[in-house]
C-alpha cells in the first residue's frame, strides 16, 4: 500500500500568480476529500499502474498533474482566506480602494490583479462593489478621473501638460483620456483647467 507519493513540479509550470505556490510550500494538506483527494488518488494510480503508461503519455500526464496541484494551491489559499473577507466585507473594500488609489498610475490596474494581490477572487471582488452599484473597472475609471481633476486644478501643475497628466492618472492614451473626461463632466480637460485656475487666480 502506497504511503507516501513524491512529485516535483517547477513553479513555473503551474497555472498560478507569481509567488502564491510559495504560501503553501512546506505545509501539509489534507487529502482525505475534494481536490487533495483527487491529486492524491491520481498520484497513487500513476504509481500502481506505471506500467501501463508509455514515453509519450508522460508530458500529457505531467500537465494533468500541474493542473490539479495548481487547483489544490488555489482551493487552499481559497479556502483559509474566504471567511475572514466575508466576515468584514467593508473593511475589506475600504483596503481594495486604498490599494486602487495608491496604484491608479499602473495601466495594468485591472480587476484580476487586484483580485490577485488581495488572494480573493475577481467573483468576490465584483461582489464587494455591488452594493454601491458601480464595477470596479468603473470605479477605477472613476478615481482616475477625480486625481486628473484635482492635478488640472492646481496652479502649482500649470506647468504640467494635459498629456502627461493624463497619463500619470494612468491612462493609456490621450484621446482616451479626454473622450472619457468628455464624457463624465461635459467639458474637455482643458475647458476644465482654463475654468479652474481662472477661478484660482481671482480668488
Amino acid at each position: 500500500m502506497i504511503k507516501t507519493v513524491e512529485a516535483e513540479i517547477p513553479k513555473d509550470l503551474l497555472l498560478l500568480p507569481r509567488g502564491m505556490a510559495d504560501r503553501v510550500i512546506g505545509r501539509p494538506i489534507p487529502a482525505r476529500d475534494g481536490v487533495g483527494a483527487l491529486l492524491a488518488g491520481f498520484l497513487a494510480r500513476i504509481c500502481t499502474d506505471a506500467g501501463g503508461f508509455t514515453s509519450t503519455d508522460g508530458p500529457r500526464l505531467g500537465a494533468i498533474l500541474a493542473g490539479l496541484t495548481s487547483a489544490l494551491v488555489a482551493h487552499t489559499l481559497e479556502t483559509e482566506d474566504g471567511p475572514e473577507p466575508e466576515t468584514h466585507p467593508r473593511t475589506v473594500l475600504l483596503g481594495i480602494r486604498d490599494y486602487i488609489d495608491h496604484h491608479l498610475h499602473d495601466p495594468d490596474l485591472t480587476p484580476g490583479a487586484i483580485a490577485a494581490a488581495h488572494h480573493i477572487s475577481i467573483s468576490y471582488l465584483h461582489r464587494l462593489f455591488r452594493p454601491d452599484g458601480v464595477t470596479v473597472s468603473a470605479w477605477i475609471r472613476r478615481r482616475r478621473l477625480e486625481r486628473a481633476c484635482d492635478a488640472l486644478a492646481d496652479p502649482a501643475l500649470s506647468s504640467v501638460s494635459i498629456h502627461d497628466i493624463s497619463a500619470q492618472s494612468g491612462f493609456l492614451s490621450h484621446a482616451g483620456f479626454t473622450r472619457a473626461f468628455r464624457a463624465a463632466f461635459g467639458i474637455t480637460p482643458g475647458e476644465y483647467r482654463r475654468h479652474h485656475q481662472s477661478r484660482s487666480r481671482r480668488g
